[in-house]
């Protein structure tokens, strides 16, 4: 198990990255749910323990240069099909420091596990908590690298009313560490003003390879 991936998270939370180079490294899974590719600005970090030489060989194949070889779709379907694993989007990655104190809004912590924004995250993270505002739900948990991680939810009838900010401003109060990390799919507009209202710094991007792993490798 190699830890490079949580050192290289920590270093961009404090605002170092990894040099913008053009190229792209490849390192072992910090766990098993940590596979992906993680972009930052002209480098990218390949989390797999699949082995490095074949990576280097689809990543030559994509129809693009270097730069943007790691995210190109051909690559990622490659990476796919080797590992029998699966994938949702490309996300927009923001991180915060956290902030003392208790937040403004009001919320109540709850043990209900049945919320569908409560079993994806149980599928994503550990240590998993939740609290409800009226017309919303926060989520944190321990996720990629055991970085914590806060995802929110708004009901349609309370949107507008700048919940969604209210609940990731509220996530930076909460988090029991320096740091909280959150995902936004690019097109969620909505989504990535609230986050960064509350004072989260867009990274970089990463495409997560979710499950277990596929059949043995050729």
């Amino acid at each position: 198990m190699s830890d490079e991936l949580s050192g290289i998270l920590r270093a961009a939370a404090r605002g170092e990255f990894p040099p913008p180079d053009g190229r792209t490294t490849v390192i072992g899974q910090h766990g098993a749910r940590d596979a992906g590719v993680f972009a930052f600005t002209a480098h990218s970090v390949i989390c797999t323990d699949e082995d490095p030489a074949w990576v280097r060989e689809r990543l030559a194949a994509a129809p693009s240069d270097e730069l943007a070889a790691a995210m190109h779709p051909v690559f990622l379907a490659a990476m796919l099909t080797r590992t029998g694993r699966a994938m949702d989007t490309i996300d927009l990655v923001t991180v915060a420091d956290a902030l003392p104190g208790a937040p403004e809004t009001a919320l109540r912590e709850i043990t209900d596990r049945e919320h569908p924004r409560v079993t994806r995250a149980l599928h994503h993270r550990d240590e998993v908590r939740v609290w409800v505002a009226d017309g919303g739900v926060l989520v944190l948990g321990r996720g990629v690298a055991g970085r914590w991680e806060a995802a929110v939810e708004v009901e349609r009838e309370a949107q507008g009313r700048g919940l969604g900010r209210a609940l990731a401003l509220a996530a930076r109060h909460l988090v029991p560490d320096a740091a909280v990390w959150a995902q936004q799919a690019p097109g969620n507009a909505r989504s990535v003003r609230a986050f960064q209202t509350a004072g989260f710094r867009p990274v970089g991007s990463e495409a997560l390879f979710a499950g277990g792993q596929g059949p043995p490798s050729a």
